[in-house]
């Protein structure tokens, strides 16, 4: 959810789980564009997700407190290009790369596919410094 009063802010609201001297924990609950549908609780299509943030710094907050959770968008879109982008590009440049090479088609899929092995590993390397990227602030 976009937030019109700061155009480069991304907020969403949320519920106080768990308060520390240095973090808040807060549970986000994302639904799906069909929320609002009259067959959603009898539908299996229908997605409510729930996403656990911990939010760095000390908040006059307690346990089933409402709060919005403000990220920058320029954070959302380096999320987007690590999860996303990067990985898509991988995958379509080794295919291309495997298949203008004579490689058969079934083998070149899934060595492009095997390609996102490592990038996934580094990422899974380097998450605590990629964590300190991502920096979430609480408005109560």
């Amino acid at each position: 959810m976009k937030n019109s009063d700061n155009p480069g802010t991304i907020h969403h609201t949320g519920v106080v789980q768990k308060v520390d001297n240095k973090t808040v924990t807060v549970i986000i609950t994302a639904v799906s564009a069909c929320s609002g549908c009259h067959a959603e609780g009898s539908c299996t299509l229908s997605g409510k997700e729930e996403k656990i943030v911990d939010v760095a710094g000390t908040y006059n907050v307690k346990p089933g407190d409402s709060v919005t959770v403000l990220m920058d968008l320029s954070m959302g879109y380096t999320a987007l290009v690590l999860g996303y982008i990067f990985p898509l590009a991988t995958v379509i440049l080794s295919l291309l790369i495997l298949i203008s090479a004579r490689v058969p088609e079934l083998i070149a899929g899934l060595a492009s596919l095997t390609f996102l092995i490592p990038y996934y590993i580094i990422l899974w390397l380097f998450r605590k410094r990629i964590n300190e990227k991502f920096t979430f602030t609480l408005k109560v």
